[in-house]
């Protein structure tokens, strides 16, 4: 007990100072979620509009699908930023998609905010957020009461993890491609995606943490790398001998995630760890797992060193996750999708807010 509360204080109090080696067994937290009976607790409606700045014209911005969300806690509320897509009739990756707002006072039932908070619009970044859109975001807020939201800005051609700024998280303001200045801009026009900002637990709040005066973010799909930076919004990704992307996660035969490993929620620090949730995709070919079908997506778990965030302390080897429902195996993903990028500690639980098949936003409840 004494180590638990040695390292909780440590963290209190050293924004700058390197985290403490727990010494503490890691497997334990999020291995007993649970779905609730009100999955899926959001789907696609045709009935809210939005005059797009871009088209020139009102359009059903979550007509075909809303999928995909993050969350964060403000003012004793969930609050959800979800991705919705306009056009039903578009084939995969030809709609546009937007985020949207809604808020739950139990984070099972919600109510939307009107329109969207985040868009393209006909500002200097629509050159990367055209006609795509922005997909995909994890929110984590500072100290300060600052909103930061990693997302994918996608003009369908590169998709790139971009950065947003709120202070309400209705009006944001767009950062610019997270990896622009790295390297001289070698990463400027390098795919990107799903960015998982480090976090430790306030109260009912996930806020960034600092280790050795940086905030530190996992990122990527086919691999997981880690990036630093000092204002969050220009980031450096971890490099290797070459120069090249260092590959601090890597998919594995045989396994869920033999496919992709995509990160998930904002990290966060607890007693056994940073702990990173993640997807993971199944393969299609040879190479697959025998225990679900191939292409599935389900979530897995890796805890990290506190002192050191590229050093794994524990990987699970079984799925934390999977898809089970009935309307997580339909959709655009008909192999079965749970695929989580928002958690949350609410009323002494935990919340997993996960997309399923790019069609609905799922929970997953641990005690």
């Amino acid at each position: 007990m004494r180590k638990q509360i040695l390292f909780l204080a440590i963290w209190i109090i050293a924004g700058c100072s390197p985290a403490a080696n727990t010494g503490i067994e890691a497997g334990g937290a999020f291995m007993n979620l649970t779905k609730p009976a009100e999955n899926p607790i959001l789907s696609a409606d045709s009935s809210y509009t939005f005059f797009c700045p871009v088209q020139n014209r009102t359009v059903q911005w979550q007509k075909a699908d809303v999928f995909n969300p993050a969350a964060i806690v403000k003012d004793n509320k969930i609050h959800m930023l979800f991705r919705a897509e306009d056009n039903p009739d578009a084939i995969l990756g030809g709609r546009t998609s937007r985020i949207g707002l809604a808020t739950s006072e139990d984070g099972l039932h919600f109510d939307i905010h009107p329109v969207p908070v985040l868009y393209p619009d006909s500002g200097v970044f629509m050159q990367y957020d055209y006609p795509g859109g922005c997909e995909d975001p994890r929110v984590v807020v500072t100290g300060e009461g600052l909103y930061v939201m990693a997302y994918t800005a996608w003009n369908q051609d590169v998709a790139r993890l971009s950065i947003a700024f709120s202070e309400d998280l209705i009006h944001w303001e767009k950062k610019g491609p997270a990896f622009a200045k790295a390297s001289d801009g070698k990463f400027l026009d390098h795919w990107s995606k799903s960015g998982s900002i480090i976090t430790k637990v306030e109260g009912d709040q996930q806020v960034v943490v600092k280790i050795d005066c940086k905030y530190w973010m996992y990122w990527g799909e086919s691999f997981i790398n880690l990036a630093w930076s000092e204002n969050l919004y220009d980031w450096y990704p971890s490099l290797d001998n070459q120069g090249e992307l260092e590959a601090i996660i890597e998919t594995r035969p045989g396994y869920f995630d033999s496919n992709l490993t995509e990160c998930g929620p904002p990290a966060v620090i607890l007693e056994e760890g940073i702990v990173l949730l993640y997807n993971g995709k199944n393969s299609e070919g040879e190479d697959a797992s025998a225990d679900l079908p191939k292409g599935t997506y389900s979530v897995g778990k890796i805890v990290f060193d506190p002192s050191h965030p590229s050093e794994v302390l524990f990987r699970s080897d079984t799925c934390l996750l999977r898809p089970t429902l009935p309307h997580e195996m339909t959709g655009q993903y008909k192999s079965g999708t749970t695929f989580a990028e928002g958690l949350v500690r609410y009323q002494k639980k935990w919340f997993l807010y996960y997309g399923t098949a790019d069609s609905f936003v799922g929970v997953a409840i641990s005690e």
